[in-house]
């Protein structure tokens, strides 16, 4: 059955997950979406796009009917009809095509590496130093660590682009697999979610998983309370959450939880890319966020997060936290904001050219119609391989 027809059969509208959401609230249950789907018509379009793909939904329901596939189906049938053009989302995708190209994106593989670190795109423009200093303490654990700065094109993915999205994806994928690379450390859970559900052949862990194992690097202790976010993409996996609390517990602070956390997480907003159409419903989760916080700072460990959640309510990254932890308490961190942040990719790439002896580079290389491959550059005297991305 298509998420959509098991949706139909199975939800029993027992209303707990229109409880929890604004949109279900707004629209009905999701048996009666389900039933009622036409994607030709313009009211459907606004049902399905209007989803955060939170998967708060899924959580709370009792019978395993999971809405958020349905509502993700329903957009990538939308835009199969051709339907799914809102000039609304030109911003986003328009940021997700930066960065997947030629200007931003770079590949640096060293002899040897099997291993390479994704920071995402919102890390890397905010907070480039994090991201240096993040690599550096790495590197003492996986001597032959790469570093991949590029777009993950989940945008794409959320807006049922799929055709775009596994194009650049398998790309990547294709790149990283032929030049031995067999695991990824992401520091964004948007990207844990696109390589855990569409890798092959790469294997993902969180950074943080990692250094709650290996240690962090040494640093001052503060003391405190602070409360955690759980990013939606990551609603489900404990381990992460573990390691997290684990960190912030090392630095010094007590972690109190919020009503939602966990598996049981809130959208911070930004989800679905929702607020560019609904901003009322994006604002929402952010306001209901601010308010189980109760004036405890958050420490999420989503750029994205961070950035919508701190509108509404103080919010900390944790590698602010961990590389700067009395500033990042204070709320004092140095963090960029756009237009800086694509400067701050820019310098970020030429600084991993200069300092990372790679046996094998790629960059994105932009076609006609937005169609993006990687081209490979290699240092001299380095071994030259014939792959392309």
């Amino acid at each position: 059955m298509t998420p959509i027809e098991t949706v139909s059969e199975k939800c029993i509208q027992c209303k707990l997950c229109r409880k929890e959401c604004k949109l279900l609230q707004k629209y009905g249950s999701p048996k009666s979406i389900a039933d009622s789907f036409d994607s030709v018509q313009k009211n459907h379009r606004a049902t399905a796009f209007e989803c955060s793909l939170c998967g708060l939904c899924a959580s709370v329901c009792p019978v395993d009917a999971n809405p958020t596939r349905m509502f993700l189906e329903m957009r990538q049938e939308i835009f199969r009809l051709g339907r799914g053009d809102y000039p609304e989302h030109a911003g986003i995708l328009n940021y997700e095509k930066r960065g997947a190209s030629k200007r931003y994106s770079y590949y640096a593989l060293p002899e040897g590496c099997d291993t390479v670190l994704f920071p995402g795109c919102t890390l890397a423009g905010t907070r480039p130093d994090k991201v240096v200093k993040l690599f550096d303490h790495l590197r003492q654990t996986i001597p032959s660590l790469g570093i991949v700065l590029d777009c993950c094109t989940k945008p794409s993915h959320d807006l049922g682009r799929l055709g775009h999205f596994h194009s650049l994806y398998g790309e990547m994928e294709s790149f990283l697999r032929e030049n031995g690379v067999r695991h990824v450390l992401v520091a964004c859970p948007s990207c844990y979610q696109v390589f855990k559900e569409h890798g092959k052949t790469i294997s993902v862990r969180t950074v943080y998983e990692l250094l709650a194992e290996e240690g962090l690097p040494k640093g001052a202790t503060i003391s405190g309370t602070v409360t955690v976010h759980d990013s939606c993409a990551v609603r489900f996996e404990d381990p992460v959450h573990n390691a997290v609390r684990g960190l912030i517990e090392k630095k010094g602070l007590t972690v109190e939880e919020m009503v939602h956390h966990g598996s049981k997480t809130l959208c911070c907003g930004e989800g679905g890319s929702v607020g560019f159409l609904a901003p009322e419903l994006a604002k929402n989760w952010s306001t209901i966020r601010a308010r189980e916080a109760q004036g405890r700072r958050i420490i999420a460990y989503c750029a994205g997060c961070v950035n919508f959640l701190n509108k509404a309510t103080p919010t900390t990254h944790i590698l602010d936290l961990i590389f700067d932890p009395e500033a990042a308490i204070a709320g004092k961190a140095k963090v960029s904001r756009a237009p800086l942040t694509y400067w701050n990719r820019l310098r970020l790439k030429g600084k991993f050219s200069r300092k990372l002896d790679a046996a094998a580079t790629g960059i994105r290389r932009d076609m006609p119609k937005a169609e993006l491959v990687c081209s490979p550059r290699r240092r001299r005297g380095r071994k030259e391989s014939a792959e392309r991305l």
